[in-house]
């Protein structure tokens, strides 16, 4: 295996010359030998070491690796089968959000989710997963569809933010994540929100409303990225690292705050290091929250969504 063929960030640079050790043994035909052996066991450690030991705006770089499986991998490795459903019925189909109708296990569900691309044109063709209003309209649309055949809806968030383009602001991008939010309060079927990435501002918010929300482990959530952030207060990037300390991002962050219901774990590294086995963690918890929800009756349902939304935060009421 080309190790080597992954991107190293500065802090996992120490894993770098064992990779290219590992490389040159395997190279040589001494995938047995002790040395061999003797590397992995470094490897695992170092691993260890490294991603036990992460700052916030490690685990922000990390929710972003280019390797990191998306939402349509997700959907191809879970889904038993899939439909892709398009288009708002009103504008446009915006390749920023996906969904469509699928079979998981003996459920059918309507996932929905942002996908980024996995290369330079792609990535273009996806607007690097950042919605346009007609997205959001296309995941109302994909929602209002799962509630008149009562499917649960399962949602991927991965965003670095909403579209910020004057053409989206003149097509209502506000007013469309802001109808979705409404709309996911009062929607009659189990909602599932699971972050595999950056769930960034209202962009995420726009498909994030739900019953149970779950982070996988290095992922982030926030009202703003930490370079945003820091080009706000200090106007430059260069104070990043500490936004991403002072907003709180991680899922132990969100955890803590009573934000969302569950942080997944992911293999040694983040899940593009194995994501075969991310997406069958992923599969797991999806099946495990849609048997305890379909449990409850739709007006309890509701009612603890409700609830859950309006106990998050605090405040205090002047004289």
């Amino acid at each position: 295996m080309d190790y080597t063929r992954y991107y190293i960030y500065e802090f996992e640079k120490p894993l770098l010359e064992l990779y290219q050790v590992l490389e040159d043994l395997q190279n040589r035909k001494l995938e047995n030998a002790s040395e061999f052996q003797e590397t992995l066991l470094q490897i695992e450690y170092q691993k260890k070491k490294i991603y036990g030991n992460l700052s916030r705006w490690e685990k922000v770089q990390l929710a972003r690796h280019p390797l990191r499986p998306y939402t349509l991998y997700y959907i191809s490795q879970i889904s038993e089968t899939f439909t892709e459903l398009h288009g708002d019925r009103h504008f446009a189909d915006d390749k920023a959000i996906v969904g469509g109708l699928a079979r998981i296990a003996d459920e059918s569900i309507v996932w929905i989710g942002q996908q980024k691309g996995t290369d330079t044109k792609s990535r273009q063709y996806r607007n690097f997963g950042m919605a346009m209003p007609e997205g959001y309209r296309k995941a109302k649309r994909l929602m209002t569809l799962a509630e008149k055949f009562n499917f649960p809806v399962v949602c991927f968030v991965d965003t670095p933010g909403a579209y910020p383009g004057i053409e989206a602001e003149q097509r209502g991008q506000a007013e469309a994540i802001a109808q979705n939010i409404f709309a996911m309060m009062q929607l009659k079927v189990p909602i599932i929100v699971l972050i595999i990435g950056e769930g960034a501002s209202g962009g995420a918010l726009g498909i994030g409303i739900g019953d149970r929300v779950v982070m996988l482990e290095h992922t982030w959530y926030s009202v703003i990225s930490p370079e945003s952030c820091s080009s706000i207060l200090w106007g430059t990037w260069d104070y990043k690292e500490r936004a991403a300390e002072a907003l709180q991002v991680t899922a132990a962050d969100m955890q803590r705050f009573g934000l969302i219901d569950h942080i997944l774990q992911e293999p040694t590294g983040g899940a593009h290091h194995q994501p075969a086995i991310a997406a069958k963690a992923v599969r797991k918890i999806i099946l495990k929250y849609i048997d305890q929800l379909k449990q409850l009756p739709t007006k309890e349902l509701i009612d603890a969504r409700l609830e859950k939304y309006c106990k998050i935060g605090i405040f205090q009421e002047g004289k």
